[in-house]
């Protein structure tokens, strides 16, 4: 297995480990669609029980979506990584039924932060929300033991 492929499978495995202790990710329904080095796609499919006042995806929906993909790239080297601040931007509403897709990628990563965008997909794949998230490396225990594939 060349390098690349190991550290594809790696990402890949860290976020099967980050997502079977995500109670918060399951509960909602966004699933895994896609994990590489530094990358993350996520989806969601917005219910009801999302819908603000409005009638529109609430905010705290969509940062939990991106925050999520965000942290499933910022780990997906076996680190143990956290959130050190992120913002975001709300580009335009999403509906009941809606299926939303964030893709997150690594910008600029040191030895001990890193920069990621995450852009959350409409269901006409245009932007709904831009994230921008700047991580944190901690010291401890890895997301998965053994780093064989």
């Amino acid at each position: 297995m060349s390098a690349l492929d190991s550290a594809h499978a790696l990402a890949a495995a860290v976020a099967q480990a980050l997502y079977a202790r995500d109670p918060a990710a399951r509960q909602l329904g966004i699933t895994i669609r896609h994990c590489a080095p530094g990358r993350a796609q996520l989806a969601m499919t917005v219910a009801d029980f999302m819908l603000n006042g409005h009638g529109t995806c609430h905010g705290g929906y969509l940062f939990t979506l991106a925050d999520t993909a965000f942290a499933y790239a910022c780990n997906s080297g076996n680190e143990f990584t956290v959130g050190q601040h992120a913002s975001i931007d709300y580009l335009r509403p999403a509906r009941a039924g809606d299926t939303l897709i964030a893709v997150a990628r690594e910008v600029k990563r040191g030895p001990r932060s890193g920069i990621y965008d995450v852009t959350v997909l409409g269901a006409d794949d245009e932007p709904v929300a831009l994230f921008r998230g700047l991580s944190r490396s901690r010291p401890g225990t890895p997301v998965i033991n053994d780093t064989a594939p």
